[in-house]
């Protein structure tokens, strides 16, 4: 099956997609990028002459480029700011809609685009690259396996000094909600487990090139009493771990540790005596399907196999809004210096 399609936000983001879009054996040549759109003309028509895109309509204006090319799909890469607007463009058009994340720029948002989403009979998913990527998958299977026995903890560290420039330097919460979307989602992916409650606290440390936020540490509370710690920072100079975090996760029968890049290590009880048991080495099982490690490209085979076989991708915007409730019960507990609970 071969879908039209509309990009929508021509700025740094769009190349990836563009990328995946061209080069990705998952995508398959199943798309075809019928037109771009950005509030910057020049800017659309040289992504366009990148791609060699030459018969793409190109345009200011979404709804008049929509309305010129009848797509089935809108790639939605705008700033989240923007998030909502495009969405519902998208939505009235009969589209299908794949956003980058966050899915919206307020929890309300989200509601409102999982209520029209639904109405329209059509899907919005968001891009979480990163539960489709090798480590997230076996992870998730080795909880799964109870090799770890009865979850109890997942605990990550994320520090990055990432010097961006542009939007992400002057907006309020830019690691809570521009990143740690990424590692909220794939913990509660991993863990299999519901967020029920978060404390958070947000700090701008010294030294920090941000108006806002640089980092933040909270606690999430989950259902089935596991406890959610991460630590991240996006002005931490030095030692800096991976873009997919440090983890630490620990059951009633062991722990894995993994880099979050090819490192893990899983060990666990080997009896029940001793001071300190005795431990051995766990197995971490490779992933499922491999075509679910690809990130930015599993994300796209994935939404194109769900409009085919006529259900929801993993990252439809009825999951994902529990996420970003994640995210903005992270941000409102840090404004409040308060315990928050988590409610969809």
């Amino acid at each position: 099956m071969s879908f039209r399609a509309v990009l929508a936000g021509c700025g740094g983001m769009s190349k990836g997609w563009l990328t995946a879009i061209a080069e990705s054996p998952l995508v398959g040549g199943r798309v075809e990028i019928v037109g771009l759109v950005d509030l910057d003309l020049a800017t659309a028509q040289a992504r366009a002459a990148e791609f060699g895109l030459s018969n793409a309509v190109i345009g200011t204006d979404l709804d008049t480029v929509l309305s010129q090319t009848k797509p089935d799909l809108l790639f939605d890469v705008v700033v989240p700011v923007a998030r909502r607007a495009v969405v519902e463009t998208g939505l009235r058009h009969g589209c299908h809609v794949l956003s980058e994340k966050p899915m919206a720029n307020s929890l309300q948002d989200g509601k409102a685009l999982v209520e029209l989403a639904a109405k329209a009979g059509r899907i919005h998913a968001v891009v979480q690259n990163r539960r489709f990527i090798a480590g997230v998958r076996r992870i998730k299977r080795l909880i799964e396996s109870g090799a770890l026995g009865e979850l109890s903890s997942l605990n990550c560290d994320f520090f990055i000094g990432a010097h961006f420039g542009g939007f992400r330097d002057e907006m309020e919460n830019p690691l809570l909600l521009d990143m740690s979307i990424h590692t909220m989602d794939a913990a509660r992916f991993m863990a299999g487990k519901v967020p029920e409650a978060v404390y958070c606290l947000e700090t701008n440390p010294k030294g920090s090139w941000y108006a806002h936020g640089g980092a933040a540490n909270a606690i999430f509370e989950f259902s089935d009493n596991v406890v959610f710690n991460y630590r991240g920072s996006w002005c931490a100079e030095g030692a800096t771990t991976s873009w997919e975090s440090a983890w630490r996760i620990i059951g009633s029968k062991g722990t894995l540790v993994w880099d979050g890049a090819d490192h893990f290590e899983a060990k666990v009880v080997a009896n029940d005596t001793g001071f300190q048991r005795e431990l051995r080495v766990a197995d971490v099982p490779e992933p499922a399907n491999d075509a679910q490690t690809h990130g930015h490209a599993s994300v796209l085979a994935e939404f194109l196999d769900a409009i085919e076989t006529g259900r929801k991708p993993e990252t439809d915007n009825s999951d994902n809004i529990n996420s970003l409730a994640m995210v903005f019960g992270a941000i409102e507990s840090a404004k409040g210096r308060r315990r928050v609970e988590i409610a969809i």
